[in-house]
């Protein structure tokens, strides 16, 4: 095998997550080849929704409105039952605290091309398609991916460290012998994705429809695009409704066989997985590789992404010789708990919102009216790692992103660095040589103007906040020693604090 590849991270995988990894790997200076065994990018869609949080990833890319332009603001989301009551309607359609709106739809093949087109762009990383992984192996100073190429050619990658976003199947995971925990049960659906025309849909442009006869779900993508998934039911014939005739029955009419062209009819499994162990060595699972979730509140890819935007800063920091190896546990450490919340947040909901049964069915829309915010879960904070919410419940939340009186977001400032969000005063009780080092370090930026972090301070509940390059708070507090105790936490920063005098 002569032909031999060093680079600093191998991705294995060129879905959505793995592309993301690239493009993140580009933008923090770090080279990476990805590797993909399809030749062309997935004609159909599989993920539809963003949350905020997830936009604003894409925003780190440097090319957001290529991003809004291919997405839709999903405007209202409600539940209804076997009587078309709406037991709980909710509105979507404004901007939320990450700058962007809450919910957005989008047709993924349309998504992948501009990710493909921003990795172009970038120096150093790389994706190659009709590649086929033979192994993946921890090696004595990194990892090591065997490939073999569309025409039998066989080349080794070589890496420090490799990210897994090869899928659900994941051969990475199953190379590494890494076991999945299983919650809930599983269910077999069919979707049907397309182009519906003079035709009005359904109102909503999300609706979970809590048919205990047939549950479905309704979503309106952008343009004339929507997607229908509908629960196969005890004698249901894959082959007769998996048709535009079969479509137009289970939907009773709201997919008419003469106005609704599909590009996508499958079955497949609605469940529930989670890894026991994301890292290995040098190798880390991400995406689907790592967690498998119903769509119920549209998390699968959001939690992909943010995966990897909370692993790439980490990577370029160990690397460039910021941090020790042990920051990279905190990968694990901070984003397993976080999207089992999810997992389990989807599985419970589909439990109770894809019974069949009727009475059972009687009872969820009664508990449904009497707790209309469980419909709505509020995101966790992270599990244990870079932050203090040990001992602050503040940190390890998402921060917010101000949308300043000029209309630029604050993330186009601060890019992929720490943010140190403080007053004048507090920062000026800082030691001297530590405000210089701070001037003088291009991974840290310190604002205190109110107009540009008045906002965060205020959410926050404080005098000063330390944001990570992934957005979520480091800390937090009111002092400037507890100032000075945060900037020492910023590895970037932390290993050259010079010693109080």
């Amino acid at each position: 095998m002569a032909n031999v590849v060093n680079v600093d991270v191998v991705v294995v995988g060129g879905g959505p997550v793995g592309v993301t990894a690239l493009a993140l790997l580009g933008r923090a200076g770090l080279s990476a080849v990805g590797v993909e065994r399809e030749v062309q990018a997935w004609p159909t869609a599989r993920a539809v929704h963003f949350d905020g949080e997830t936009f604003r990833t894409l925003q780190s890319l440097g090319v957001a409105e290529r991003f809004a332009e291919a997405t839709l603001p999903m405007a209202s989301f409600h539940i209804e039952n076997e009587e078309r009551e709406v037991l709980v309607s909710v509105p979507t359609g404004q901007l939320g605290t990450q700058g962007w709106h809450d919910d957005l739809t989008f047709h993924q093949p349309d998504i992948e091309v501009l990710l493909q087109e921003v990795v172009e762009e970038l120096p150093g990383v790389e994706l190659r398609r009709g590649m086929t992984v033979l192994s993946v192996r921890n090696a004595e100073e990194g990892v090591e991916v065997a490939v073999r190429d569309a025409d039998g050619a066989e080349s080794l990658i070589r890496a420090r460290w490799a990210i897994a976003a090869d899928g659900a199947r994941s051969q990475s995971r199953k190379a590494l012998n890494i076991e999945t925990e299983k919650l809930g049960e599983d269910a077999q659906w069919l979707v049907a994705d397309g182009i519906l025309e003079d035709s009005p849909g359904l109102s909503s442009d999300m609706i979970f429809l809590g048919h205990h006869t047939r549950p479905a779900l309704w979503i309106r993508l952008p343009g004339k695009r929507v997607r229908m998934e509908f629960m196969l039911m005890p004698g249901d014939e894959p082959e007769v409704i998996a048709t535009p005739a079969g479509v137009e029955r289970i939907s009773h009419g709201v997919l008419p066989a003469d106005k609704f062209t599909a590009d996508r009819l499958a079955t497949y499994t609605f469940r529930g997985r989670i890894s026991r162990q994301w890292r290995a060595g040098n190798i880390f699972l991400a995406g689907d590789a790592a967690h498998q979730a119903p769509p119920l509140f549209g998390q699968g890819l959001c939690a992909g992404l943010r995966d990897v935007a909370n692993l790439v800063w980490k990577l370029d920091a160990v690397k460039r010789g910021a941090a020790d190896d042990s920051l990279l546990d905190t990968y694990e450490s901070e984003r397993l708990p976080h999207a089992r919340f999810w997992v389990e947040q989807a599985v419970n909901a589909a439990s109770f919102l894809q019974t069949t049964d009727a009475e059972v069915a009687k009872q969820r829309d009664a508990f449904i009216r009497a707790n209309p915010a469980a419909s709505a879960p509020v995101a966790p904070p992270l599990g244990p790692g870079l932050h203090e919410g040990g001992t602050d419940e503040r940190a390890g939340r998402l921060s917010i992103q101000p949308i300043l009186a000029d209309g630029v977001r604050l993330d186009d400032m601060v890019d992929s660095r720490f943010l140190v969000a403080t007053t004048p005063e507090l920062y000026a009780g800082l030691p001297a040589p530590l405000r210089n080092q701070l001037e003088e370090n291009d991974d840290v930026v310190v604002l205190f103007d109110p107009a540009k972090v008045g906002q965060i301070l205020e959410a926050a509940g404080a005098r000063l906040v330390v944001v990570r390059p992934d957005r979520y708070i480091l800390g937090l507090g009111d002092t400037p020693e507890a100032l000075e105790r945060l900037i020492g936490s910023i590895p970037q920063v932390g290993r050259n604090v010079p010693a109080p005098i």
